[in-house]
């Protein structure tokens, strides 16, 4: 992990999409969030500011006041990079036909429009909501201040933000990562993921090794973030291996993953018993079906191709392998009640 001039590793965030933020129900995957990561962020248009606080003011109100809770306002955080890198992509998977065959007669929904870039760039995103409706994927704003758009469209725009905001993450000296807490949602990713006109088709990878949640619901803030001031570390560190053997996984051809999954598994499975046992006797709660879940995929691209720009414009390249290429990943983290979906 990379450290800053001062030697203090970048945080790691926790991107929480697609909604802009989470209700009351979810307050304890919210704490669950915190053992993996330093603190959570939501994408939250300024014209909807104060609406997180009235859908769960027990937790967003004190983690917001405790420097936990990054709200992070689509015309701050959404800069000329990354929307044009947002407009780009969408503009090359619709010359690619990537929507061609979608059904127009489906409910459309609304998405605001700050997080289509409208603060940095509004020719920009005012060109793509019209190249989008001469399509019939997207209609006049109703409100005036968001675009309601075909739903695969609005997936695929929010699942292009999430991984958008690494990138930005990294401008900033942040580690982000995309994490959801319903299924459908990484269902989702891995859909635009596995698109014909995409080279990730291939290598998608839906990861689901072990059950790792603890039953937070009775347990005071303080005490869940005492708890991970002593063990967060460990955490984290699982969280990192399985981002790692995500990308390993879909590096290999179909048939030669589930040979890795039965040598790296039981690893996996260890880790998992251990940090359940350590939080049962420490915080005294029992375990429950929370798991952790990774979905993406990792490959090799050529510079200079059609989708290798599409890649580039979403922002996804992390590193450089040889034979000029580069090593491209996407991904999300699901941290979900039960088992949505399993390996591939």
């Amino acid at each position: 992990m990379t450290t800053d001039e001062s030697g203090v590793p970048p945080r790691e965030v926790a991107y929480y999409y697609p909604a802009p933020y989470w209700g009351a129900g979810e307050s304890d995957w919210a704490k669950s969030l915190l053992l993996f990561f330093d603190e959570i962020a939501i994408l939250l248009p300024g014209y909807m500011y104060g609406q997180h606080h009235l859908a769960d003011p027990s937790l967003t109100i004190p983690l917001q006041e405790q420097g936990l809770l990054k709200v992070l306002e689509p015309n701050d955080w959404i800069d000329a990079e990354m929307a044009d890198r947002l407009t780009t992509a969408i503009i090359e998977l619709l010359a690619l036909g990537a929507f061609d065959d979608l059904r127009t007669d489906v409910h459309f929904q609304e998405l605001s429009r700050s997080r289509m870039g409208w603060g940095v760039d509004v020719s920009l995103a005012e060109w793509l909501v019209a190249e989008l409706s001469e399509k019939g994927l997207a209609r006049p704003s109703v409100d005036g201040v968001s675009v309601p758009l075909h739903p695969v469209v609005r997936s695929t725009i929010l699942v292009a933000l999430a991984q958008l905001a690494r990138a930005g993450g990294d401008r900033r000296g942040l580690i982000v990562n995309p994490v959801a807490s319903d299924g459908r949602e990484i269902s989702r990713m891995v859909e635009t993921l596995s698109l014909d006109p995409l080279p990730s088709a291939g290598h998608v990878v839906e990861l689901d090794l072990a059950p790792i949640g603890l039953d937070l619901s009775q347990v005071p803030l303080d005490e869940v973030i005492s708890f991970r001031a002593d063990h967060g570390a460990e955490y984290r560190q699982y969280m990192q291996n399985l981002r790692g053997f995500m990308a390993e996984l879909a590096r290999l051809p179909v048939e030669e993953r589930q040979t890795l999954l039965d040598e790296r598994g039981e690893e996996f499975a260890d880790a998992c018993r251990s940090l359940q046992r350590r939080g049962v006797k420490e915080l005294g709660v029992p375990i429950i079906a929370w798991t952790l879940v990774i979905a993406g995929a990792a490959w090799g691209v050529a510079t200079g191709d059609v989708v290798g720009l599409i890649i580039d414009a979403l922002g996804l390249a992390v590193g450089q392998i040889p034979a000029s290429t580069s090593e491209v990943t996407a991904y999300s983290y699901l941290l979900s009640a039960g088992r949505e979906f399993g390996n591939t």
